[in-house]
C-alpha cells in the first residue's frame, strides 16, 4: 500500500483506540484489525453518498459484528457523513449518536441496528432479497435503476450463532449473488482463542450452502482484499464469502492477537504505544492528519457525483416508464393507493363462524393485489397460517418477481430477513408461524421494535384452543411476552371482521412492528348491526355491547380478546336474565388502547365501574392494569393438556358459565 493509504488506515486504528479509551469501555481490537478492509470498502468498492445516506441505489453495508462499530463510525465521519469529531469523542456517552452498537435512525449511514451476533448477517439476506425483487420489477436493459450490492463484515461470533446458518442456507438456495460478506477470521473471542469452542471448516460449510468462497490470508494485503471483494461482486449466481485472516488489536505491541484486545480499552499506556508504533504523537488524542481528511472527503464527494448520474438515469426511467416510477415513488414514500382496501372483506354473522386465521387469509388476498411491494411468507406453515398469496408466485432465483417467500423451518432467520426487507424503502413484509414459535424469533422482533420499523407478524394457533398438539404447541406466556416489548403492537381480534380491520391497522401502522394473533379453531362471527362495528378495533378497545335496564347504567365490565370475546357476549345475556347489567368490551390491543386520550379511556372504562372481569386464554399477567385491584382475571397461568380444544376450554374455565359465576361472586349475588 502507498504511504497515504497506510496513514489513512492507521488513523482509523488510532481513532478506535482513542475513542474506546476515552469512553473507558468498548471493543478496540476488532476495528484495529479490520481497518484495511474498511478502507477497501469505503475507499474503493462501495457506492454511497454521504450527503444523502438514503439514496435508493446505494450499496448497503451491514456491520454484523456491531461491537466493532468504531470502524464504521470512523469511516462515516472521514468520508463526510453528518458525524463530527465530537461525536467520535462522545462514543458510548449519553445522548450521543455514536452508541456502543450501531443503531438505525440514530446515526447517518447506519443501515440496520446490530449487536446481537448473527442478526446483521440475516438482515443482509433480507436486503438481498429486496434488491432482487426491486431489480426484477423495475430495472430495464439500459436503465438498471436498482443495481446495488449488500456488503457485510461478520465475525467468528456471527459464524457461531445458529441464525447465520439458517440465513446462509436460504441465501445459497436463493442464489443471492448480490451478497458479498467478509468474514473477519481473527480467531479470538472474549474467553480466548476460538479453538475453545469452534474449529469447523467455515469455507467448506459455506460451499455446501452454495456460496462462492475465497480466502485472503493477510488482512493487511489491500490488493488481495480488493481483488477478492471484486470477484465476489462479479459472481452473480451465488452469494460470496471472503474469509480474511486478521489480527485483532493490530498495532498494539502487548495485546495484539489476544482476547484482552477484544472487549475492553487497551489502557492509557498501551494506547500511547499504539500511537508510537504507527508514528503518531502519543501525547495527542483524536489526531486526524489533514491529508487523511482530504483523502477520504474526496472519495465521499465522488458519491455526490454518482448519485447525480443515477438521478439522470432515474429521470430517464420515469419518462419512459411513468407508471412504474409512480409505483415505486408512492411505495417508497409510504403512500398507499387510494383504493387499496376497497375489497377488504365483510363477513356475515354466523354462530359456527370462522377461524381468524382463515379470515386473515381472505383479508390478505383482498389487499395483496393492490400493494405491489407487499411480500411475505411463512416458516413452512403457509397452509396452516393461510398466508400464501394466490397467483402472485413464489420468490426464487428462477422467479425473482414472486412475492411469496418460503423461509423453510427457520423462524429466527425469518424474523431478521423480514427486518432487512422492511428496511428497504417501499416494502411491506410479513412472516407467519404458530404463536408458540414466536419464541424462536424474539431477537429480531425486539430489534424491529428498537428500530421502529414495521414488519407484520402473523401468529396463528394462539391458545389451548388449538387442541390435541398439547402443551408443547399451546402458547400460554407468549401473549404477555410480546406485549412486554416496547413499540411492538399486538392485536388479537375477536372475530373475522375484527381480523380484517386488524390487517388494515397493520398496513397503515407506522410506529413499529405489528403482531396479529389468530385462532386455529372456528369462532362465532358477531353481528355488526347488533353489536358495535369491528372498525373500532383501531382504538384498541371499544364497547362492543351494553345491556341496559331503563334509566340504569351497566354495573360490571366484561373485557377480553380474541376467541374469548364471544363467551363474554353469552355471559352478558345470561347475566341480564338475572337483572345484572354488563358491559362487554372487546379488547384486541393494549398498545392501541393505551395511545387513546383520557376521555376515550374513561368512556370505555368509567372510574365508577370498578367491578371488572378480564378473560383471556393465556397468562393473566398484566390484565390488572385494566381490571384494577377489585377486578377478576380469568386466565391460564399453567400449561395446558393434549385434548380437543373445546374440551380444554371447558376444563380450564373458559366458558360463559364460569364468567357468569365470577360476575355474580364479584357483585355479591351468588
Amino acid at each position: 500500500m502507498d504511504k497515504l493509504e497506510e496513514l489513512a488506515i492507521n488513523t482509523v486504528r488510532v481513532l478506535a483506540a482513542d475513542a474506546v479509551q476515552k469512553a473507558n469501555s468498548g471493543h478496540p481490537g476488532t476495528p484495529m484489525g479490520l481497518a484495511p478492509i474498511g478502507h477497501v470498502l469505503w475507499g474503493k468498492i462501495m457506492n454511497y453518498n454521504p450527503k444523502d445516506p438514503m439514496w435508493p441505489a446505494r450499496d448497503r453495508f451491514v456491520l454484523s459484528c456491531g461491537h466493532a462499530c468504531m470502524l464504521q463510525y470512523a469511516y462515516l465521519y472521514l468520508t463526510g457523513y453528518d458525524i463530527q469529531l465530537d461525536d467520535i469523542k462522545n462514543f458510548r456517552q449519553l445522548h450521543s449518536i455514536t452508541p456502543g452498537h450501531p443503531e438505525y435512525g440514530l446515526t447517518p449511514g447506519i443501515e440496520v441496528t446490530t449487536g446481537p451476533l448473527g442478526q446483521g448477517f440475516a438482515n443482509g439476506v433480507g436486503m438481498g432479497i429486496a434488491q432482487k425483487m426491486l431489480s426484477s420489477k423495475f430495472n430495464k436493459k439500459d436503465l438498471p435503476v436498482f443495481d446495488y450490492n449488500i456488503y457485510s463484515i461478520c465475525s467468528d461470533g456471527d459464524m457461531m450463532e445458529g441464525i447465520s446458518s439458517e440465513a446462509a442456507s436460504i441465501a445459497g438456495h436463493l442464489g443471492l449473488g448480490n451478497l458479498v460478506y467478509i468474514y473477519d477470521n481473527n480467531k479470538i473471542t472474549i474467553e480466548g482463542s476460538t479453538a475453545l469452542a469452534f474449529d469447523e471448516d467455515v469455507a467448506m460449510r459455506f460451499k455446501s450452502y452454495g456460496w462462492h468462497v475465497q480466502h485472503v490470508k493477510d488482512g493487511n494485503d489491500l490488493k488481495a482484499i480488493e481483488t477478492a471483494i471484486l470477484n465476489g461482486k462479479q459472481e452473480k449466481e451465488r452469494p460470496s464469502l471472503v474469509i480474511v485472516d486478521t489480527v485483532i488489536g493490530y498495532g498494539s505491541p502487548d495485546k495484539a492477537g489476544t482476547a484482552s484486545a477484544h472487549g475492553a480499552p487497551l489502557g492509557v499506556e498501551e494506547v500511547r504505544k499504539v500511537k508510537e508504533n504507527f508514528g503518531f504523537n502519543p501525547d495527542v488524542s483524536f489526531e486526524i492528519p489533514s491529508d487523511v481528511i482530504a483523502y477520504y472527503q474526496q472519495i465521499g464527494n465522488q458519491g455526490v457525483e454518482k448519485q447525480e448520474t443515477w438521478t439522470k438515469m432515474w429521470d430517464n426511467f420515469s419518462h419512459h416508464y411513468p407508471e412504474l416510477a409512480q409505483t415505486y415513488n408512492e411505495a417508497a414514500a409510504g403512500e398507499l393507493p387510494g383504493d387499496w382496501d376497497i375489497d377488504l372483506p365483510s363477513f356475515e354473522p354466523s354462530v359456527k363462524g370462522m377461524a381468524t386465521r382463515k379470515a386473515s387469509g381472505k383479508a390478505l388476498a383482498a389487499i395483496a393485489t393492490y400493494l405491489p411491494l407487499l411480500v411475505g411468507g411463512a416458516a413452512d406453515l403457509s397452509p396452516s397460517t393461510d398466508t400464501f398469496m394466490e397467483n402472485l408466485g413464489s420468490f426464487s432465483k428462477e422467479n425473482p418477481l414472486g412475492r411469496n417467500l418460503h423461509f423453510g423451518i427457520r423462524e429466527h432467520a425469518m424474523g431478521a430477513i423480514l427486518n432487512g426487507i422492511t428496511l428497504t424503502k417501499g416494502f411491506i413484509a410479513f412472516g407467519a408461524t404458530f404463536l408458540i414459535f414466536s419464541d424462536y424469533m424474539r431477537p429480531p422482533m425486539r430489534l424491529a421494535a428498537i428500530m421502529g420499523i414495521r414488519p407484520i407478524y402473523v401468529f396463528t394457533h394462539d391458545s389451548i384452543g388449538l387442541g390435541e398438539d398439547g402443551t408443547t404447541h399451546q402458547p400460554v406466556e407468549q401473549l404477555i411476552g410480546l406485549r412486554s416489548v416496547p413499540n411492538l403492537t399486538v392485536i388479537r381480534p375477536a372475530d373475522a371482521n375484527e381480523t380484517a380491520y386488524a390487517w388494515k391497522t397493520a398496513i397503515t401502522h407506522h410506529d413499529g412492528p405489528v403482531a396479529l394473533i389468530l385462532t386455529r379453531q372456528d369462532i362465532p362471527i358477531l353481528d355488526q348491526q347488533h353489536y358495535a362495528a369491528a372498525c373500532h378495533l383501531k382504538r384498541g378497545a371499544y364497547i362492543l355491547s351494553d345491556s341496559f335496564i331503563k334509566g340504569q347504567d351497566p354495573e360490571i365490565i366484561l373485557m377480553g380478546s380474541g376467541s374469548e370475546v364471544h363467551l363474554l357476549i353469552e355471559a352478558q345475556a345470561e347475566l341480564f336474565k338475572v337483572a345484572i347489567r354488563a358491559r362487554v368490551v372487546s379488547f384486541p390491543s393494549w398498545e392501541l388502547f393505551d395511545k387513546q386520550d383520557q376521555a376515550y379511556k374513561e368512556q370505555v372504562f368509567p372510574i365508577r365501574l370498578r367491578k371488572r372481569i378480564a378473560v383471556e386464554a393465556g397468562s393473566s399477567m398484566g390484565w390488572r392494569k385494566y381490571t384494577g385491584d377489585e377486578g377478576v382475571v380469568i386466565g391460564l397461568d399453567h400449561f395446558g393438556e393434549s385434548a380437543p380444544g373445546k374440551e380444554l376450554m371447558h376444563e380450564f374455565g373458559f366458558t360463559a358459565e364460569n364468567v357468569v359465576q365470577a360476575a355474580k361472586s364479584l357483585l355479591g349475588r351468588v
